[in-house]
């Protein structure tokens, strides 16, 4: 005699079987009813993209972009992750020419780091932001980097890492020049510029010259000797910090050479 037990099971068996069919069924019917039709020129377009959805271009991923591009609404040279030859292969694809535009790094504009001194010593979250919510920072320069790698964690590319100096150092080979470090930093240190650009000023604090003075080694004191040198009225001094105007700048380089702190470079 077949037990009770062994008796129910032909016909559950056949009742999961009817489930997992119309299931199945369910499933091919919503894949056909809600299909999209993609563009296949923006596919394409996608393939030869890197994929980093960094969202330097503006948009939301790379995806968005290719549409945009295909579209005509933005310039097909948005994206800053491709390199000249992928650029090369876009302009074949689109039927244009598209020339790579000049790479930009990111800039710190701190040189403060080690060359800073600390008001007391940070255990916590190692991030630069839960820094910032204790007592402000632990930098004696308020306005300073703090060094704990938000910057180096926000790089999809593996182009920035935190230096012996304490400082972010960049790795330009690595670099998209996305901006995704400049976005991290909560201190805003971090700038983009090209190679070959500006003359800036590497430092972020509006402090009063004695204190900076005592703080750290290479800070602005906002001496005013480059303003009073620079041949083209570049310069001027925002609360104690020299700035360097870019559209009248000429990169002459005399208020690197005549700066005593050693404060302005020049890319």
């Amino acid at each position: 005699m077949i037990p009770e037990t062994m008796q129910l099971l032909p016909p559950a068996v056949i009742v999961l079987g009817g489930i997992g069919f119309a299931m199945g069924a369910m499933l091919v019917w919503a894949a056909k009813q809600f299909y999209v039709e993609t563009n296949p020129l923006v596919d394409a377009l996608l393939e030869l993209m890197p994929g980093a959805n960094c969202g330097a271009c503006g948009f939301a991923g790379c995806a968005e972009c290719a549409e945009h591009i295909v579209a005509g609404d933005v310039a097909p040279d948005v994206c800053t992750s491709c390199d000249a030859e992928t650029f090369a292969m876009i302009g074949e694809l689109l039927g244009m020419e598209i020339a790579a535009k000049e790479p930009q790094y990111p800039v710190v504009l701190c040189q403060g780091g080690v060359n800073c001194k600390d008001r007391y010593d940070y255990i916590g979250a190692q991030t630069c932001k839960a820094a910032i919510l204790l007592a402000g920072t632990k930098k004696a320069c308020a306005y300073g980097c703090i060094g704990l790698g938000d910057c180096v964690r926000a790089c999809q590319f593996d182009a920035i890492e935190i230096a012996e100096n304490g400082l972010p150092k960049i790795k330009k080979y690595n670099c998209k020049g996305c901006g995704s470090c400049v976005r991290a930093c909560p201190q805003q240190v971090l700038t983009l510029a090209k190679e070959h650009g500006p003359v800036y000023v590497v430092c972020s604090s509006h402090d009063k010259g004695k204190y900076v003075k005592e703080v750290c080694e290479f800070g602005c004191i906002g001496c005013g000797i480059c303003k009073k040198n620079c041949p083209e009225g570049a310069i001027k001094l925002d609360k104690a910090l020299a700035v360097i105007d870019q559209e009248r700048c000429t990169r002459c380089g005399t208020c690197v050479e005549v700066c005593p702190r050693n404060a302005i470079v020049k890319l």
